[in-house]
């Protein structure tokens, strides 16, 4: 079963998300902040990381940067989630190691098509 570690400071979208992910077949764990999804990131690595942008503490970008640099953080497959029609900063996080970005809000429809085509990336 693949794992997924939805990483926001709504507690809504984080239940949204982990909803529609275990409905496809993700084992879902949630952090807040970008500190503390490096926290649990360093203590098991997962599959998938849905990352929103603007976040206390420690912002997405912020812990992709740390993440990326990580040994192990390679390996998950990041879908970036903003509000911001930002060309600049999605190119920011794309450059940073983002594989992917959606804009929120999000829907099922959206949410699935992203994660029913990380997954079939990572079977290639």
């Amino acid at each position: 079963m693949p794992t997924c570690l939805i990483v926001d400071d709504s507690s809504v979208v984080r239940k949204v998300a982990r909803r529609i992910l275990e409905d496809l077949d993700y084992m879902v764990d949630e952090a807040e902040d970008g500190q503390e999804a490096f926290e649990k990131c360093r203590v098991s690595m997962p599959d998938t990381i849905l990352l929103d942008w603007n976040m206390p503490i420690m912002s997405g970008l912020e812990f992709l940067k740390l993440l990326r640099a990580f040994i192990g953080g390679e390996k998950p497959y990041i879908v970036y989630c903003t509000v911001e029609n930002d060309i600049g900063a999605i190119a920011m996080a794309r450059k940073a190691g983002a594989d992917d970005y959606m804009m929120k809000p999000f829907d099922q429809q959206i949410l699935e098509a992203k994660f029913n085509l990380t997954r079939l990336e990572a079977a290639i």
